[in-house]
Formats: structure tokens, C-alpha cells, sequence
């Protein structure tokens, strides 16, 4: 065998070997290092207990959502970025007034029996005096269509809808019942009802309602209705009050309007590359959260787990090669505004993203990461696996996504949603549930530090 031909048989191939063994064991030593220094350093918690237990509900156009931009720009400055910035939008400003009233009367016995609701945002209220009248109960959309104007006119719709447990992600669950809460309002109103109520997007049997945004179809029909969840005790409750009583009616009060829109802003803060500064790796969450709870997990968990990807750079003192930006969005739940300024922005400035990762999915342990494959990002990701399996990782998928960065795909941005354990998310998801004492500060922690090991890699090694 000749020399040349031994070399690149025998040789070559064990020098690559050699190299990429090499190379993963210096990835491995810089993600167990970031690892010690979220587990042991990081001020993801306490970020999150001050934004979470200091500051007042952050509904877009409130005070507390103003005040919440104010603490995250300073936020960002102490984790250590070189630049912070406001991104003005204008955001609907909707409140939801006094406390909701849902009560019927017992045919026997007279008593009143009250029941938990929650307005779904963006909804209109009712006419002060309230609304009166009959409930009649549907399970779908083809069951509404069936009963038509005859049946519905007068009376208040309730969407008895409940997850699919057959499904292993709870995601999926709602995703295929959440549409009840968002167009059902106006399918019903297409055929006369009066108000909507919808049966919490949860499986969890308490008596707390999930709110959440609802829409008006005004192509379907003009005529605007009130809308409203039940919480999933209060649903069984209402279900058993009907079947000893059909002709029940129900007392329905809301006091919720729609006001003005408010100038608002997303919050970026980054930190320069040292080798391509215009080439831009951004992870994010969105500040505002809704009005009945505290937003600990939603989104406050994937906000302060941005902020401290610029803390991760700055206080080991590594220089990254891109640029790497922490975006607090704005209204995300209630209309997408700080989500579709960012596209526009990005668009018009012809910035360039290498990545655009979004946490939007609970505080909880790291599972799993959901990737596009533009720029061949999936085979990428799927080749570090190695080094993610001791950090709980057990999944790399295709299907990048979040509801604030989803526009970016459109100018050809690899997206990646980085996906908690899901289990218990939609037991506290848009409830007054939703507070800082659900949180682990380990299970935190360590899904911080799986996103910002993934920009670390992606930063380091690049697509």
C-alpha cells in the first residue's frame, strides 16, 4: 500500500477522530461550566420573585406592564449588557373592571348557586343590569351548526370542551380546544346568543377560570357578545344544575371595556459580537401577562431566563463571536404587538438573526427543543445532543416555534422554542394560580441553563 494511500485510509480518518473528540470535550467542559454557574450563581429566581411578587398585574397598557419595562431595562444592564433599548408599540388596553357574576337560582329550593368566571380578554362586557337568561350546552362547532338560530337565539352558549388525554402534550390538548375560546364567541353570536362561555382550557378539577384572548369574526356577524370562562369544577357544577333543571337561567355580569390603545414597548438589550457584530442571536419572552394572576410562569419564567443568557456572557467573562440580544416582548397574549414591532423593525433596519429562540412554555424542567430546519439549524442541533443528554434534554424535534417570533420566519430566521416539562403548565396557565410560589428555583435554573448553553453552541460553533 502506498504511503499517500495509507495516509487517507488509516490516518486522516483518525485525525478527524482526534479533533472532533477533542472538540467535544472542550463543549462539554464549557457547558458543565455554565451549568455551575446557573445552578450556583444565577439571579433567575430572584428576577423572577420581584417581577413576579413586586410589580402589579402586567396587562398590556396597564401601570404595571409601564412599570415592568422600566425594571427589565435595568434588569438588563446589571446582568451586564452593553446596550439597552426600548422598542415602541401600541398596545390595546383592555381591562376587566369588577369582579365577574355568574350565579343561577335552585328551582326547589331557591338558593343561588355562584359560580367561577373569568371575562376572556378583549371581551365587551355585559349591560350593567347584567344578562338573564337560558343556557344550552354544545360540544363542537358541528353540534352548533346543527341546533342553528332556532335553538340558540336568546340564550347564553356554553362550550362544554374538554382536552384529549389520548395526547402526550398538553400543548396539543389545547391547542385543538382553545379555538372554542377564541372564535366561539362570534359563531355563536352568528346565531343570536346572547354571551359565550367556554369551560376552561384545563384538565385540572379546581374552581380557578382560565381567562385567555378571544376575537370578534365581525365578517361572520357584527353583533358582539360577551364571553366568558368557567373553571372546570364550576363547569361539572353548572352541568349538574342542568340536567335536574334544562330550563335553568343564568345571571351573567361583566365589567369589562376595551379602552384607548396604549404606546408600549418590547425591551432589547444585547451584547456586542466581538468577530461578526451584525449577525444577531436573540433569545426572548414576553413581559405582559394577564391581569388575574402574577405571570410567574407565563411568561415571567422565559423573561428572566433572556435576561440571564447577557448575565451568562458577562460574568465568565466570555466574548461572544455574534451578537447576542435579551428580548422582553410585549402583548403577546392580548394582540402581538411587541412581537409584529420586532419583525418590522428587524425588516426595516435589514438586520440579520442567526437565531431566534422563544421561552414561552412554564419555569419547569428542561425536556426537550423544537427546531426549524432553515440553514440546516435541526441536523445541527440534533448532532449536539451528546453534549445536552446530561442537562435532561430528552428531545430534538423539528417545528421551531413562538408566538412572538413566528413573523421572523418569514425572512428566512431559523426559529427555536425551547420546551419545558409540559404536565402541569395548563394547571396554572392564565390562572390567579400563576404565581411565584409555583416555581422550583432548580427546575428554573436548569432549563436557563439549556438555553443558554444552546446559544453558547450555536454562538461557538454557528450552523
Amino acid at each position: 500500500m502506498s504511503s499517500i494511500r495509507f495516509f487517507f485510509t488509516f490516518i486522516l480518518p483518525l485525525l478527524f477522530f482526534s479533533f472532533h473528540t477533542q472538540s467535544q470535550n472542550k463543549d462539554s467542559i464549557a457547558l458543565r461550566k455554565n451549568f455551575d454557574y446557573y445552578l450556583t450563581k444565577s439571579n433567575c429566581y430572584k428576577n423572577l420573585e420581584f417581577l413576579s411578587t413586586k410589580i402589579e398585574s402586567r396587562l398590556s397598557g396597564s401601570p404595571g406592564a409601564a412599570k415592568a419595562v422600566i425594571w427589565t431595562k435595568q434588569a438588563m444592564y446589571e446582568a451586564g449588557a452593553d446596550t439597552v433599548y426600548l422598542q415602541p408599540c401600541m398596545v390595546p388596553h383592555w381591562v376587566r373592571g369588577q369582579k365577574e357574576v355568574c350565579a343561577s337560582i335552585h328551582n326547589k329550593t331557591k338558593k343561588q348557586i355562584t359560580y367561577s368566571v373569568c371575562a376572556l380578554g378583549n371581551s365587551i362586557g355585559t349591560p350593567k343590569t347584567g344578562i338573564n337568561a337560558p343556557v344550552i350546552v354544545v360540544n363542537s362547532y358541528s353540534q352548533l351548526d346543527s341546533l342553528g338560530e332556532a335553538n340558540i337565539k336568546g340564550k347564553i352558549v356554553f362550550y362544554n370542551v374538554y382536552f384529549d388525554h389520548k395526547h402526550l402534550s398538553t400543548g396539543t390538548c389545547y391547542g385543538e380546544t382553545v379555538t372554542y375560546r377564541y372564535a366561539g364567541p362570534s359563531k355563536a353570536a352568528k346565531y343570536g346568543a346572547v354571551a359565550s362561555i367556554v369551560r376552561s382550557m384545563s384538565s385540572i378539577n379546581n374552581d380557578f377560570p382560565h381567562t385567555g384572548v378571544m376575537g370578534y369574526d365581525t365578517v361572520l356577524t357584527k353583533n358582539k357578545i360577551p364571553a366568558c370562562a368557567i373553571s372546570f369544577s364550576g363547569a361539572d357544577k353548572l352541568l349538574e344544575e342542568l340536567k335536574n333543571n334544562p330550563s335553568l337561567t343564568l345571571q351573567l355580569k361583566m365589567n369589562c371595556e376595551m379602552l384607548a390603545k396604549e404606546l408600549s414597548y418590547n425591551v432589547v438589550g444585547e451584547i456586542k459580537g466581538t468577530e461578526k457584530p451584525n449577525e444577531i442571536i436573540m433569545a426572548g419572552g414576553h413581559l405582559d401577562a394577564w391581569d388575574n394572576g402574577q405571570g410567574a410562569h407565563d411568561d415571567g419564567a422565559g423573561v428572566v431566563q433572556a435576561i440571564e443568557v447577557l448575565a451568562m456572557y458577562k460574568k465568565q467573562n466570555i466574548k461572544p463571536k455574534h451578537t447576542i440580544r435579551a428580548v422582553a416582548f410585549m402583548n403577546e397574549e392580548n394582540g402581538g404587538a411587541g412581537g409584529k414591532a420586532y419583525f418590522e423593525d428587524t425588516k426595516k433596519n435589514n438586520l440579520k438573526h442567526i437565531v431566534a429562540l422563544e421561552s414561552d412554555a412554564g419555569g419547569f424542567s428542561p425536556r426537550g427543543i423544537a427546531i426549524d430546519t432553515i440553514m440546516g439549524a435541526y441536523k445541527t442541533v440534533l448532532s449536539w445532543k451528546p453534549l445536552l443528554d446530561p442537562y435532561f434534554v430528552q428531545y430534538i424535534k423539528i417545528g421551531g416555534h413562538g408566538a412572538d417570533i413566528q413573523y421572523l420566519e418569514k425572512i428566512g430566521v431559523p426559529l427555536m422554542g425551547f420546551e419545558p416539562d409540559g404536565q402541569k403548565y395548563f394547571d396554572y396557565h392564565h390562572t390567579a394560580d400563576d404565581t411565584f410560589d409555583k416555581i422550583n428555583k432548580r427546575e428554573l435554573e436548569l432549563s436557563a441553563g439549556v438555553i443558554g448553553s444552546l446559544i453558547y453552541l450555536i454562538d461557538t460553533k454557528g450552523w
